[in-house]
């Protein structure tokens, strides 16, 4: 079996000495193991693109804009906002279950808010085309509930398959 040289020793060796900083990156990815630059999975163009999180915020949005072309006064100065779960203080009248969203009335200098609980509502929606209908109707009720109204009178189609 051959045996390993000794690396020199002495005054004269050279010595292993560490950069004083990394190399500046370069604008380009790493080609490991010569495989090719590093790029993106999915393309931006595909739906697979987005995430989960930026798909629900989407149907917020959208229900948000539905309930604002009946409700534009009322709704201005409402701010709507995603969370992915609800805290894990709940509030008095929440009974043991998770909420789906929830009402936060104006306190001193903040604007009323509705928050809409991502993660429970994904869970509750039998299956992914439903997400949209069940969010709608999550704002539907929180809005309800801002407004001192009923969800029909708020979305008179409140409760009906939203397929549009």
């Amino acid at each position: 079996m051959p045996r390993r040289p000794t690396p020199p020793t002495g005054p004269l060796a050279p010595r292993a000495t560490l950069p004083s900083a990394w190399p500046a990156p370069r604008g380009r990815r790493r080609d490991r193991h010569g495989r090719g630059v590093r790029g993106p999975l999915v393309p931006p163009d595909l739906p697979a693109w987005r995430t989960r999180g930026e798909i629900f915020d989407d149907h917020v949005l959208d229900s948000v804009e539905r309930l604002e072309r009946r409700w534009a006064t009322e709704l201005e100065g409402v701010e709507f906002a995603v969370e992915d779960v609800p805290p894990s203080d709940p509030a008095p009248w929440e009974h043991g279950e998770v909420p789906l969203g929830r009402f936060f009335p104006s306190q001193g200098a903040l604007a009323p808010r509705v928050v809409v609980y991502r993660r429970p509502v994904e869970t509750r929606a039998p299956d992914g085309r439903d997400v949209a209908a069940l969010v709608h109707e999550v704002v539907v009720e929180q809005v309800a509930h801002l407004l001192d109204l009923t969800p029909e009178q708020v979305d008179p189609r409140y409760g009906e398959d939203l397929g549009d």
